[in-house]
């Protein structure tokens, strides 16, 4: 194997790049300045020594707690529960929350062996124990196992008095109802609000 077909097999292993994107992100980079792939070599190379798990959230950061954890002037009132760390970024993008986060590190899928015991629920047990929080909003995907690790948090959190809230789900702004699924359309019809 050549290093050109080497590198086109290892940028095909990133998620969401199949083996034709991989070979156009291969001869991109080899039509690129000498300086840019050392640019991008380094931070790919340094990535791991770099950024680590915040030890508050559970979200990617270089400093422990993280910007958003050691931020006074957040909400420490609320805590929206996410999956993953780049869950965090999404939420953030919007400009529209103020509070904490608690990254669970994935989903409940009985199927594929993941359990609650796999997740940080011990970690939201205790922040939730030794915080002031009032209200915990849910933002897991609106999947089987997003909805499964929904229901859980609740259990968990059932007799907290804290007010438990899930993120809405239903039709996007813009989006027209013949190209909806069932589920996103059963979903805004049982999510209704009033007009």
């Amino acid at each position: 194997m050549n290093a050109l077909e080497n590198l086109i097999r290892q940028l095909s292993r990133l998620p969401g790049v199949g083996a034709k994107s991989a070979t156009r992100m291969a001869y991109h980079l080899l039509k690129c300045d000498e300086s840019y792939n050392e640019k991008l070599s380094d931070a790919i190379g340094t990535i791991k020594e770099k950024i680590h798990k915040c030890s508050v959230c559970g979200s990617y950061t270089e400093t422990d707690p993280c910007e958003l954890c050691s931020d006074p002037k957040r909400d420490h009132t609320l805590l929206c529960i996410v999956e993953q760390p780049q869950d965090v970024m999404t939420i953030q993008n919007s400009g529209i929350y103020n509070g904490m986060y608690h990254v669970l590190g994935g989903a409940i899928d009985p199927l594929n062996g993941v359990g609650p015991e796999d997740l940080s629920f011990r970690e939201l047990r205790e922040r939730i124990k030794n915080g002031s929080f009032s209200e915990v909003i849910i933002a897991t995907n609106p999947t089987e196992e997003g909805d499964t690790t929904a229901l859980y948090i609740r259990h968990v959190l059932q007799d907290t008095g804290i007010t438990v809230s899930r993120l809405a789900a239903g039709l996007p702004i813009g989006g027209d109802l013949e190209y909806a699924d069932r589920l996103t359309l059963a979903r805004s019809i049982k999510g209704r609000v009033s007009f």
